[in-house]
């Protein structure tokens, strides 16, 4: 087990070294000027989209099984988890207050990567012998890109069944149970066996119902976390403008050691920065297009446009939020790290109410995850083995929850973002070949807009 550990800690120190970092924004940086920017630009038109895409209209002839918007929440389910309270906290305490100014440049170049991932998964989706809209990085490699390229659909679907059963499920799993331990004592197999009985009544329903109880629960406690963080930021108002300079000094500058903080140089603010953010918002992974395939819609910009508000939504304002409390508290230079360190800032500023704030948050999103993770690597095995394969991969993925709640996942962790890195790089392969079908249906798209707006 041993040499296992020294070999995978190898493979990830080469997959999240300077090549992929690099690639990740690389990909994220062409897509944003070649689509000229557009995904900052028309962020507001993404948010009408969504409002607008929150039913179906009677009589609409939309392929797909679920609304715009909880295909959305669908995505966000799976994004918003342990990344945005423990992975910004992480990052932080390894990387520095610079690490968050780098999540940023992640997440601006990240939304035209969340575009491109959807306009693909509408554009190129397949009907399965279910009947129900399939697609994902696997089929727009598959029935985008020439047969030469169809082994990295294959790698992308193995490597993404493997990484849910981590990263998706019992990592997630047991955070929820040491949060629930540490603030109410509730032993972790009683947390594994509650999670295992509601996520097999979710999963037995399909897309739908996981759909429907992401587009309930996500927004309820995305808008609980984020005003309880406003909260800790109001009540340390004068410190904003001093954390804004700190974090975007230290973005550039190594941070000097102080109190528990063990100094970091530049380069573990940008590495920190950048695996983390790709950790929380997922952008590039290859994960949310699945999620988007099954969209009520038929046009694959108008997906993308709503798709592209995740990774927004993700960092630029949740991973925002945990980030500047951890600062302004000065909560950064306790010695702690994940969701402890969270909860210390929290803690500080509601005392006796903000560890149970974030345990509380925590509990909900990283279920929530396992909840859209879930479908992500279901699509994934039912691309590998058809539909046959599905209720045995839930049977297995059920199970998973409880296992994950009462172990010691060190090695899981490890094993979940070494396959995060190896589903991206099929994904970001990918896209770049099929940008130029992208900023052709953009450019349409917009044209025809142009167009209905003159008459």
């Amino acid at each position: 087990m041993e040499a296992l550990t020294e070999f995978i800690s190898a493979v990830n120190s080469v997959v999240w070294g300077v090549p992929m970092l690099v690639m990740i924004l690389g990909i994220g940086l062409f897509l944003s000027l070649g689509l000229k920017l557009m995904p900052i630009l028309k962020l507001g038109t993404g948010f009408k989209l969504l409002w607008a895409g929150r039913s179906a209209t009677s009589g609409d002839k939309s392929k797909g099984e679920i609304t715009p918007f909880n295909a959305l929440m669908t995505s966000l389910s799976a994004t918003i988890g342990t990344g945005n309270i423990a992975g910004v906290a992480t990052a932080i305490f390894l990387g520095g207050p610079g690490a968050l100014f780098w999540m940023w440049c992640t997440a601006l170049v990240g939304m035209a990567t969340k575009y491109a991932e959807a306009v693909c998964a509408v554009k190129y989706r397949e009907t399965d012998d279910n009947g129900n809209h399939v697609g994902g990085p696997m089929y727009y490699i598959k029935n985008g890109l020439s047969s030469k390229w169809a082994w990295l659909g294959t790698a992308f679907a193995i490597f993404g069944s493997i990484a849910g059963f981590g990263i998706g499920n019992t990592v997630q799993s047991n955070s929820v149970a040491d949060a629930l331990s540490s603030s109410f004592g509730i032993p972790p197999m009683a947390s594994g066996l509650v999670m295992m009985v509601l996520v097999g009544l979710v999963l037995m329903g399909g897309v739908k119902r996981i759909a429907d109880v992401a587009g309930k629960l996500v927004p309820l406690m995305a808008i609980f976390y984020i005003g309880a963080g406003c909260v800790v930021l109001i009540m340390n108002v004068s410190e904003i403008p001093a954390a804004f300079a700190l974090i975007i000094e230290s973005a550039f500058t190594p941070v000097a050691a102080q109190g528990g903080f063990a100094g970091a140089a530049v380069w573990a603010a940008i590495r920190f920065g950048v695996a983390r953010g790709v950790f929380s918002n997922e952008a590039g992974l290859g994960s949310a297009p699945i999620a988007h395939a099954a969209a009520q819609t038929n046009d694959p910009v108008k997906q993308g446009l709503i798709a592209m508000l995740g990774t927004f939504i993700d960092t630029l304002i949740v991973c925002t939020i945990t980030g500047l409390a951890i600062v302004v508290t000065g909560a950064w230079t306790s010695g702690d790290t994940g969701a402890a360190l969270t909860s210390a800032a929290f803690a500080s500023a509601l005392p006796g109410v903000g560890n149970y704030i974030v345990a509380i948050a925590l509990s909900v999103f990283a279920f929530t995850t396992i909840l859209g993770w879930s479908f992500y690597s279901e699509k994934c095995v039912q691309y590998l083995f058809g539909v046959k394969a599905i209720v045995p991969f839930r049977i297995l993925w059920i199970i998973a929850v409880p296992i994950g709640a009462t172990s010691s996942l060190s090695f899981v962790w490890l094993l979940a973002d070494t396959l995060n890195a190896m589903m991206a790089l099929p994904n970001l392969v990918a896209l770049a070949l099929l940008s130029p079908v992208v900023f052709k249906l953009t450019k349409e798209y917009f044209a025809k807009q142009g167009e209905a707006a003159k008459e």
